[in-house]
């Protein structure tokens, strides 16, 4: 993460991240000059969001047309509080599942379900989402809101 502004430094950024499990918002450009948005799970790697999808998605085919992107995490619920930004996505094979089987457990809590075991099957091609962020801006409404 180059740049980060608004209410919380980077160690506060980083530990928001961390601790949530809310999909990422994911905007993208189409090769038709259009805009595509969708949700993905993440983890939080050394200043990098990656994500994984499967490698026919139509996300993987415009990021490889266009790596740039915007994104955004934030609380559904009051206090609203979150990250957005912007950044460049690179796409790579997740050959042994790895980035999938991490984002599993920590979305699901354990490969067990039957969602898990769809999505960790070896007929599925993966591939890694590694968005290294250039910029990100964070606000908590936590004081004009309540809570944390």
């Amino acid at each position: 993460m180059d740049e980060i502004t608004g209410d919380w430094d980077r160690e506060r950024t980083e530990q928001f991240l961390d601790e949530q499990t809310i999909p990422v918002r994911l905007a993208t450009h189409t090769p038709a000059g259009g805009l595509w948005m969708l949700s993905l799970w993440y983890r939080y790697r050394d200043g990098a969001l990656e994500c994984a999808t499967g490698a026919n998605a139509k996300v993987v085919g415009y990021l490889r047309e266009n790596a740039g992107v915007a994104f955004e995490i934030s609380t559904n619920d009051v206090p609203y509080r979150g990250v957005r930004g912007a950044g460049t996505a690179d796409i790579a094979p997740d050959e042994d599942k790895t980035v999938l089987r991490d984002l599993v457990e920590r979305y699901l809590g354990d490969t067990d379900s039957k969602l898990a075991r769809q999505l960790l099957s070896p007929e599925r091609e993966e591939v890694r989402i590694r968005i290294d962020v250039g910029r990100a801006y964070t606000w908590d409404f936590s004081g004009r809101m309540g809570g944390k």
